[in-house]
């Protein structure tokens, strides 16, 4: 039989659930706090450049002031958008950009089908030359990839076409599966076909469908998911990438990177023969936090418009845990 619930076995309950939710609220806090202090860490940087962005000269110079001017200025965005011929480099750029992320997708899709859904002999030695690459340094890769581009010809014969100061390296090692982070995102497709079920090929088969129309009608559609987050990616470090960019295009101009990275310079050469002194140390600072700012605007405009579907794409993917 049930025994009753006396009085100070029901006040013990309450006790012990009180506890229990004070217990909650207390670790709801401390996380709360804990989210909030990363969040700042990470997001700091940020609000720094955009503080000292607006900061005028004798903000700077005002030891009161911290990270609100009290004199607050447009002209380093007037100057910067200026000096970096801000339209045409944002135009350039986002067609290259846009551009080289396309082929890498198409590439690294067609590779990581035939690695996950094909046996051929040395397909594993391929595929480990492709996880290889993930950490060879770049750096490594300096002077053949300029000799390979400089003199690039059938097979390396002949004197070969300087193809350098031109998009076309970029282009040529997208579309075959060798740009920048290829082998992560050829992993990544890999292992999304790899567990998709044979049943769908096999049904397919049954139709009358052959490889291509297998691919194209059946796998290509179920694997957004990772074709966004290969894309997102792709674009971000493309757009961020000055290794391979100030290897290859090596004379000045108009993509955003190199004028990024002169911006400071220009400013400096002009102020100087406009005034003819030297302009002040911190107006550099202000300025380039001002570039920083042009730069990293159409990546954050890019993933807040993509956001949902990347995230989700990345869970779908299994990139994450």
């Amino acid at each position: 039989m049930a025994q009753p619930i006396t009085e100070t076995h029901g006040s013990d309950l309450r006790r012990r659930f009180e506890k229990s939710k004070f217990q909650g609220l207390v670790w709801a806090i401390a996380r709360t706090l804990l989210l909030l202090g990363m969040a700042f860490i990470i997001v700091s940087p940020l609000l720094v450049k955009i503080s000292g962005s607006f900061m005028s000269l004798e903000d700077v110079y005002d030891s009161s002031v911290g990270w609100i001017p009290r004199r607050p200025t447009l002209e380093h965005y007037r100057v910067v958008f200026q000096f970096m011929n801000y339209p045409r480099s944002l135009l350039l750029t986002t067609l290259l950009v846009t551009a080289v992320s396309l082929l890498q997708v198409i590439s690294c899709t067609f590779i990581g089908y035939g690695l996950a859904r094909y046996d051929f002999p040395f397909k594993g030695l391929v595929f480990g030359c492709v996880l290889f690459t993930l950490v060879v340094p770049p750096q490594l890769l300096l002077v053949p990839l300029y000799i390979n581009f400089r003199y690039f010809g059938a097979f390396g014969m002949g004197p070969g076409v300087n193809l350098l100061n031109t998009p076309l390296p970029f282009l040529l090692m997208a579309g075959t599966g060798t740009g920048i982070k290829n082998g992560l995102f050829i992993y990544i497709m890999r292992q999304y076909f790899k567990g998709m079920p044979r049943s769908l090929e096999e049904a397919a088969h049954v139709d009358g469908a052959g490889p291509f129309r297998t691919f194209f009608s059946i796998m290509l559609p179920a694997a957004q998911a990772p074709l966004l987050v290969i894309f997102v990616l792709s674009f971000a470090w493309q757009w961020n990438d000055y290794f391979y960019t100030t290897t290859i295009f090596q004379a000045k101009n108009d993509l955003l990177v190199h004028r990024y990275l002169g911006v400071v310079q220009d400013y400096m050469l002009a102020f100087r023969e406009e005034h003819g002194f030297d302009a002040p140390f911190e107006m550099s600072t202000m300025i380039l936090n001002t570039a920083s700012l042009y730069y990293i605007v159409p990546l954050l405009a890019l993933f807040g418009f993509l956001q949902g579907r990347f995230i989700a794409g990345i869970e779908r993917t299994g990139l994450v845990g």
